[in-house]
């Protein structure tokens, strides 16, 4: 008898939450975080260490089928630190950043696990502490760049937690001999406005 009420209840468990995933979700919210920034070169021009930054901004998300669509856009302040011919200095620099991930999630009710993946695309606007790594380097750099983007989230009622890793696609400085790519870990809490 126990067996049938416990088979009963996991049915019914999984037919709920298996509807659920199938209607048509939308939730929209507000984000902020810290950033830990690294820049990477491999012509061995210098060395990078991972500081703090931060994030605020907003984010949407749109599910069916089990499968979910997450734009965002936030601000974020990036810094990490350059040490090139013996000599250190600080890269401080603002972007607008827009991810546009696309996830699943895991679990029944307010609870949830997510994993999500996708580009994010980068607008740098404040250039002001982007100075060149060494003096043998061109100060060229871009005004935006990409990078990709793997994560893993977990809501709560209306509260999330995001772990994400960055990895740049695209060379951040055009005039240079080596390739430098940003690469970033972003950990972020939302709050889900609808």
């Amino acid at each position: 008898m126990k067996k049938r009420i416990l088979t009963l209840i996991v049915a019914i468990t999984t037919i709920f939450s298996a509807q659920a995933q199938l209607f048509p979700s939308v939730d929209v919210g507000l984000k902020a975080g810290a950033n830990f920034t690294s820049l990477r070169s491999n012509g061995n021009y210098f060395d990078s260490s991972t500081k703090a930054g931060f994030l605020a901004g907003a984010w949407a998300r749109v599910g069916v089928l089990g499968l979910h669509l997450q734009p965002e856009v936030y601000y974020s302040m990036k810094n990490t630190t350059v040490t090139a011919e013996g000599q250190s200095q600080e890269l401080r620099f603002s972007t607008i950043d827009v991810p546009v991930l696309l996830g699943t999630k895991i679990g029944l009710g307010p609870v949830g696990a997510r994993i999500q993946a996708g580009p994010i695309f980068s607008f740098i606007f404040d250039k002001d502490n982007f100075n060149r790594p060494n003096a043998s380097q061109s100060t060229n750099f871009r005004d935006n760049f990409a990078a990709i983007a793997f994560g893993a989230g977990v809501d709560i009622s209306k509260l999330s937690l995001d772990l994400r890793y960055e990895h740049g696609l695209g060379d951040l400085n055009r005039g240079a001999g080596d390739r430098q790519r940003l690469n970033l870990w972003t950990l972020a809490l939302g709050f889900n406005l609808l």
